[in-house]
């Protein structure tokens, strides 16, 4: 079987069974709480929860079966989270960044029966795995260390009769494993339940006995392939476990995993090779890739340790890094995930660095990771048909990625390799037992050997790696790379730290960390301080923040009200007012914080800003003038928002959405906010894109704004719970999200959750303008614009300066540009003239002052 029809043998066998087949969800998850979706039970979290009833029959690209049974081919990533196998991958022949996982689920239907005879019967009837190589965990608690629940009796009996049925001892072929190894928890408390494993013996023998010992041992030879989890409890705050009313299946096995075997031990048959991941056929196409373009070929070499290895060993290393990360970029961008410096996006930039660093040690150049792009479509484009459609999105972005890191490349490891000297250097000098290594650093020609081998290729390695193994003979602390220069090598040439512990471990070294994690420290520090408005109280009196009741928020609906004044703070030489409620907005999202009066007690104060503190309570801070005007707790206050200067910012608010909705629909979905500012007289969006934005391209997001404004459609805000919003509706990884949402729908085409304000009709923006573009960071893009009045005198101000270039061309508006390029051309003949004129007065020159000499 090749690896497509592992995949949809699994497909067919479940579709036969009355399961659903679903898409794969995007990699960006639907939570914001996590990185990426990691797990084929993400999309199905709210069933799970009881948030949503089971309809999958009902989902967009499904051939309707039952809705209580699902089953897909799931994209997942896991790196830069709980979840980190970045650092792996390569060294090994099984972890990666991204993988498929086949599964299936019952929500509320059938049980353990069903899903483990059929869980048997496809892999040893269809699939031909021989069943004296397979064995199954089950849940056996171990109550000393409190683990939770009962024996999993009703497993174990149905694996004993499958076991039976085959002529095979259960004695043998069923193992117990505790809460480690045997159950699954969503988290602390909630959904909960046993789950049971089958393992593969991969063992050249296929005696049952000796199988049996690398069940749950870690052992490459005997690997878990398929976890059947059985969601039966919920777990209650107290500790204690309820019986759920629905009880769930559900099930994941890693489709690279089986592959591979299958590939390794030539369709289950020879078990003598050790198996490889990377065996899978779904590899292929990107190993003949790489092999063309590094003239390089793939031994199957797996290294024992991380330093001092053979020159093929470092060549697969680098076919298996290139060929997971090259999987990972793209299809992470195909979902619209972009390389940052933030949050995933980071983390995709991270991979994408990595895998660039490594074809380096292959001896490839800049814009040889784009051409990766093309295996990858070749074998992953026909289950993932995003591949196919963002294709060319994928290579323009990885183009730009790979441009803008190799300018810094070069010079970074410029950098990295003094490091190495220094740190060498010092260890070497200022330690009695390494006498007889100063020779080979003593005076300046270590450092010219140094910079004589930069960027660094495999003789410099060996130099710095033998020096290094020396020091270790001799009895002496690994060679460190001071902190700083790993902190400078991150801060200015975008290196994150694990790559540099990557250089650092090829050479027998190692990172400072310490140093490394004080400067960042360091920086954040500067960073937080540097904060406009950054006001960090989070109680008042010794009272705790959780203590501290929120601001009741009134002003969606109202721009006056009456509140209580309940606290009166100072910060940073600031007053600031609390009241039990408010109609000002406390900035937030990029929106900036209301302004308008307080009457209390016969007095009126002006408020200048409006912010939030950690318990969720609106500080309202008083003008400096009346500072030390203040009227006693709990009088009564009649509050008034600043309406004009509301209604400014709601429109610049209202036109961020829609310019967000038109990047998407101009540039392509891949676009995300990254930042924003809303004021009364500007709106500043950034978002992610690659490169910079046309002209064109500006002037078709405008045109399509003002005509969203012209068309008025309503704008709808609505509170919903978080499972339950819109499909297509905008979230934001980082953003934090509690169970209800707030959805912001301007005419059912831009959808965001936003806790803003807003104005009722796109036709109250009057209009929006753009006003410029430009790089804010590598990936990340940004668009200034004015909405309504603003645009207005925008337009006004460009207008009087047209109208003053006119007067002084004696041109009207229409043949202003003709005027002027014929007022430049004519310049240009003149300065021709002009040098023409110079040159033949030097020429004479030079003749006259000899003539004079004599």
């Amino acid at each position: 079987m090749t690896s497509a029809q592992i995949r949809q043998s699994f497909l067919d066998f479940f579709a036969k069974q009355g399961h659903t087949i679903v898409p794969s969800a995007s990699l960006l998850p639907d939570s914001p709480g996590l990185l990426f979706t990691n797990a084929g039970m993400n999309q199905f979290v709210p069933i799970f929860l009881g948030d949503r009833a089971p309809d999958v029959s009902t989902w967009a690209g499904v051939k309707p079966a039952k809705d209580t049974r699902a089953a897909d081919t799931q994209k997942c990533i896991r790196a830069g989270g709980k979840h980190n196998d970045l650092e792996d991958v390569g060294f090994d022949t099984y972890h990666h960044t991204l993988f498929e996982m086949l599964g299936n689920w019952s929500f509320g239907d059938y049980f353990k029966k069903d899903s483990l005879t059929w869980g048997w019967e496809l892999i040893t009837k269809v699939w031909g795995i021989p069943a004296k190589r397979l064995y199954a965990t089950v849940y056996s608690p171990n109550k000393a260390k409190g683990d939770p629940a009962d024996f999993d009796q009703e497993a174990y009996d149905i694996w004993a009769e499958i076991f039976r049925k085959e002529g095979l001892d259960p004695a043998i072929h069923i193992v117990h494993g505790n809460k480690k190894d045997n159950f699954w928890m969503m988290g602390d408390t909630g959904p909960c339940g046993p789950c049971s494993e089958i393992h593969f013996n991969l063992l050249p023998s296929d005696d049952e006995v000796e199988g049996r010992k690398g069940v749950n041992s870690s052992s490459p030879r005997c690997i878990e392939i398929w976890n059947h989890v059985f969601i039966q409890f919920n777990a209650n705050a107290d500790g204690t476990f309820s019986p759920l009313a629905a009880k769930h299946v559900d099930t994941g096995m890693g489709f690279e995993r089986v592959a591979g075997i299958h590939a390794s031990t030539k369709g289950f048959t020879d078990f003598t090779p050790e198996p490889s991941n990377y065996e899978a056929d779904v590899f292929a196409p990107l190993f003949s890739k790489i092999t063309a373009l590094s003239n390089k070929t793939y031994g199957r070499t797996v290294p024992t340790k991380r330093e001092g290895l053979t020159e093929q060993e470092n060549t697969d290393i680098a076919f298996r890094v290139l060929a997971d990360h090259a999987r990972t970029i793209s299809c992470a961008i195909a979902d619209g995930i972009m390389p940052g410096n933030e949050g995933r996006n980071y983390v995709i930039r991270r991979i994408l660095r990595r895998g660039i660093l490594y074809g380096k040690k292959l001896g490839l150049t800049t814009g040889f990771f784009e051409q990766l792009v093309a295996p990858v479509v070749e074998s992953l484009g026909p289950v993932f048909p995003e591949l196919v459609a963002q294709q060319d999105i994928i290579r323009r972005v990885i183009r730009a990625e790979e441009e803008s890191f190799g300018r810094t490349l070069d010079r970074g490891l410029a950098i990295f390799e003094q490091g190495i000297a220094q740190g060498i250097r010092a260890h070497v000098m200022n330690s009695s037992s390494a006498k007889p290594l100063r020779a080979q650093i003593k005076g300046p020609h270590f450092h010219a050997d140094i910079n004589a081998h930069l960027p660094g290729p495999v003789s410099l390695i060996d130099l710095t790696a033998n020096i290094a193994r020396q020091l270790q003979e001799l009895g002496l602390p690994e060679t460190q790379i001071v902190g700083s220069i790993a902190f400078e090598l991150y801060d200015s040439y975008g290196f994150p730290l694990d790559m540099t512990q990557l250089l650092a471990s090829e050479r027998g070294l190692t990172v400072d960390t310490a140093e490394f994690e004080r400067l960042m420290e360091e920086q954040r520090a500067r960073g937080r301080a540097a904060q406009k408005k950054e006001i960090v109280i989070a109680a008042t009196e010794g009272e705790a923040a959780v203590d501290l009741k929120a601001t009741k928020f009134l002003g969606y609906e109202q721009l006056t009200a009456h509140a209580q004044l309940i606290d009166v703070i100072t910060a940073d030489k600031d007053t600031f007012l609390v009241f039990d409620q408010t109609p000002f907005y406390a900035e937030m999202g990029g929106q900036a914080g209301d302004t308008g009066t307080a009457f209390i007690n016969g007095q009126l104060v002006h408020l200048t800003d409006t912010v939030k503190d950690k318990a969720g309570r609106h500080l309202h801070k008083l003008s400096e003038s009346l500072s030390s005007q203040l009227s006693p707790l709990n009088s009564t206050a009649e509050l008034s928002v600043d309406v004009v200067r509301r209604r400014a910012i709601s429109r610049q608010h209202s036109a961020a959405h829609l310019i967000h909705w038109a990047l998407r629909k101009v540039l392509g979905t891949h676009v995300r906010q990254a930042g924003t500012s809303k004021t009364p007289d500007r709106m500043r969006f950034d978002f992610s894109h690659f490169e910079a934005v046309t002209h064109a391209q500006l002037r078709e997001v405008e045109q399509l704004v003002n005509s969203k404004v012209i068309d008025n459609a309503k704008v709808e805000t609505y509170e919903t719970e978080f499972d339950k919003k819109p499909e297509g509706t905008l979230a934001f990884f980082g953003d934090k999200y509690g169970r209800f949402v707030r959805v912001v729908d301007i005419g059912g085409y831009s959808r965001e959750l936003c806790g803003g304000t807003h104005v009722s009709t796109p036709g109250e923006i009057g209009l929006i303008k753009i006003v410029a573009e430009m790089a804010v960071a590598a990936g990340t893009r940004r668009i200034e614009a004015v909405a309504g009045q603003a645009a207005i005198d925008f337009i006004t101000t460009r207008e009087a300066a047209l109208a003053a270039v006119n007067a002084h061309l004696g041109s009207g508006t229409a043949d202003v540009t003709k005027k002027l390029e014929a007022l430049l051309a004519n310049q240009k003949d003149l300065e021709k003239q002009l040098k023409a004129f110079q040159q033949k007065a030097l020429a004479g020159l030079a003749t006259e002052l000899p003539a004079k000499a004599a």
